[in-house]
């Protein structure tokens, strides 16, 4: 058997509003039951890592604590009753419950300090990982591609498969074009739907959103949204909205460009303390207020088929990544990601 590290390179976050620190933090000295020791190699950068750092949920009880919750490795060594993954499998590192345990959440060192961490984290080279939050995949796979099966592909497509039920032929305004936004567009556009409305402040996303299926790009900045949706699909609204900005603003606008009948889905999540103004009324006659819970899917059945999309070439998941950072300048792809100066998904590399 192979040595196993002791250490890992890792970005903790150390108090909010504040860059992360990179530092060598020391593993757990033995896997417990349910727990997974992963080699990442690569870690996306999604938009909850950045509410994590600026406080969206309001004050951060665990601090200091590892992040991020998507990514791909290598199995390296495996705890107590593990049976659903094996050392040397590729696995896709996940926030959803997937099959087996789930473990004790760990704790690492730094110097005389502990570093919380929750059952997965992907900012850390060297990751120990509740077993439910690893799905397998072939050895030959797309490690980079892999790592959007963590979060936001997953996230896009079950919001158009479980959330909306998006049909074919329905229309769909997708408010925001992050990864997951991007990943909505592509799920809109594999099932048909049209037209598909791409939502953004940044010129530089809605023109991937329309490599990727949008039919309609309209930059919030220079356009009244509500109007120019409504040229589109008519004053009756879209059938289906979906909010990925999590900003009152956007959420109000949404409802209202919503048919009566239709689909209104909230996947961003609001800053604590903010207040929504709704009219109720439109609920009662068939309107639909959905909050999506990471697509409400299930990653072991859910993976596999979004990866054999991509294998096949019917999805096209490697458009989605447009910048990749090595961990020692997670710093600044967190700022690039946030200014907006990234088109889609930045990921982390941990390769040497």
């Amino acid at each position: 058997m192979p040595k196993l590290p002791r250490t890992t390179k890792a970005a903790i976050l150390v108090e909010q509003h504040q860059p992360l620190v990179v530092a060598e933090v020391e593993l757990p000295e033995v896997l417990g039951v349910g727990q997974v020791l992963v080699n990442v190699h690569y870690s996306g950068i999604c938009g909850s890592q950045l509410g994590e750092i600026d406080g969206i949920k309001g004050e951060d009880q665990f601090l200091p604590h590892l992040l991020g919750h998507e990514g791909s490795g290598t199995v390296l060594a495996v705890g107590p009753g593990v049976r659903h993954v094996a050392p040397d499998e590729t696995v896709v590192l996940h926030w959803r419950r997937g099959l087996g345990i789930e473990s004790e959440v760990p704790t690492y060192k730094w110097g005389d300090r502990e570093v919380n961490a929750g059952w997965v984290t992907t900012f850390n080279e060297y990751a120990v990982v509740s077993e439910n939050r690893c799905t397998p995949l072939p050895p030959n796979s797309d490690l980079q591609v892999a790592t959007l099966l963590g979060c936001a592909v997953t996230t896009g497509f079950g919001v158009v498969e479980n959330n909306a039920r998006l049909r074919i032929g329905e229309s769909i305004v997708v408010l925001g074009a992050g990864g997951i936004g991007l990943s909505v567009v592509q799920a809109a556009s594999l099932v048909s739907a049209y037209p598909v409305i791409a939502v953004d402040l940044f010129d530089n996303r809605l023109d991937l959103a329309g490599k990727l299926g949008a039919t309609h790009l309209i930059n919030s900045c220079h356009s009244d949204v509500r109007r120019e949706i409504e040229l589109i699909v008519g004053s009756s609204g879209a059938d289906v909205v979906v909010d990925n900005t999590g900003l009152p603003e956007m959420i109000e606008l949404g409802y209202a460009s919503t048919k009566p009948r239709g689909r209104l889905v909230l996947v961003g999540v609001p800053r604590v303390g903010s207040q929504i103004e709704l009219f109720s009324l439109p609920l009662h006659f068939g309107k639909q207020l959905i909050g999506s819970h990471g697509g409400n899917g299930d990653p072991w059945v859910d993976i596999p088929r979004y990866s054999d999309l991509h294998r096949s070439g019917r999805a096209n998941l490697q458009e989605f990544i447009t910048d990749v950072f090595p961990i020692e300048r997670i710093n600044e792809a967190i700022n690039a990601t946030r200014s907006g100066e990234i088109s889609g998904r930045c990921l982390i590399s941990f390769s040497r």
